[in-house]
């Protein structure tokens, strides 16, 4: 018998992976959640339309499943965190508070919820999740999507335990690669900075001096991680880091970056631009040893695989 599983936010970035993976798998019937726009036709996927934040539509929807996986959110750039930094918070509880309710109501049998590593303090070594100290200050342009996963992750813990459902927190480091926005003002980093690249003659702009660093993992390793979590985690509740394991400055990405694109483009900083200074890389062994998972792409490999990618997909 098949795993029935339930793709929220199937549009974005992380949901038009997780369809792609889940559906290129026989033991998995899929059905997605979307809300404006209806993807395209994937084998035999069930698409459902709806708004997350309506209560009411949630608990008709979430119900009869093995595995939620929740990809809904409303996500942006460094440049909205800087410059609007509010929305990434009301409607993020609003869908997590219903989703998370209906899930316990309807006995599903697995969540999943993407979270993220806004709330680690800045530090040159590899972080582990239980590095995570309340006591500290968080940086000042992530309190408010910080606290939102962080809320969700507690929520998660206490769903966990009064049912049999099982919860996993992925607190993923930068995701990049394929259906990724690469859009200058709403993209994260590695993606801005793939379409810059691009589309430049002779110079780029980088926001910022380009020493902060980041820990970047193809999104083909998040879908195995995702896989590996919902058939490996024995417990009902579990946070776990996944990431590449190691950080790169901002500065060396856009050098590596135009050196495997084969140009030659002079790089300007621009420090009046919005940029969060930190650095940050996460310690994955709890996953290695619980789920057996590590990742499998070489960073210049996801370099190259982005590239061309975005050569064939998106038009500049």
């Amino acid at each position: 018998m098949k795993n029935k599983v339930l793709i929220l936010g199937c549009n974005g970035f992380i949901g038009k992976n997780l369809l792609i993976y889940f559906s290129n798998k026989k033991k998995y019937s899929i059905t997605a959640v979307y809300n404006k726009t209806k993807p395209k036709k994937i084998h035999n996927i069930k698409y459902i339309k709806g708004d997350l934040t309506k209560e009411q539509f949630v608990d008709k929807v979430v119900r009869n499943f093995d595995l939620v996986i929740q990809a809904a959110a409303t996500t942006s750039g460094s440049n909205d965190i800087v410059n609007r930094p509010y929305i990434h918070v009301t409607d993020n509880i609003i869908m997590n508070s219903h989703i998370l309710r209906s899930c316990f109501k309807n006995k599903i049998k697995h969540f999943i919820f993407f979270s993220c590593t806004t709330m680690y303090h800045s530090s040159k070594k590899p972080l582990k999740e239980n590095d995570y100290d309340p006591l500290k200050k968080l940086e000042k342009k992530y309190f408010g999507v910080a606290n939102t996963k962080l809320y969700i992750e507690k929520m998660c813990e206490f769903f966990s335990q009064i049912s049999k459902c099982k919860f996993t927190v992925i607190r993923h480091s930068n995701i990049y690669g394929q259906h990724d926005k690469f859009d200058l003002l709403k993209s994260h980093v590695f993606g801005a900075s793939i379409r810059k690249i691009l589309e430049a003659k002779n110079e780029i702009t980088v926001w910022g001096n380009g020493k902060e660093e980041r820990d970047l993992l193809h999104v083909n390793d998040l879908m195995n991680f995702v896989e590996k979590s919902f058939l490996k985690q024995k417990s009902n509740f579990e946070i776990f880091n996944c990431g590449y394991g190691s950080s790169i400055s901002i500065s060396n990405l856009i050098k590596k970056m135009i050196k495997l694109s084969n140009k030659k483009i002079n790089i300007v900083y621009d420090i009046t631009k919005p940029t969060i200074p930190t650095y940050l890389s996460v310690n994955c062994q709890k996953a290695y040893r619980l789920l057996k998972w590590k990742k499998m792409i070489h960073l210049d490999d996801g370099i190259k695989m982005t590239l061309n990618w975005v050569k064939g997909n998106i038009k500049l």
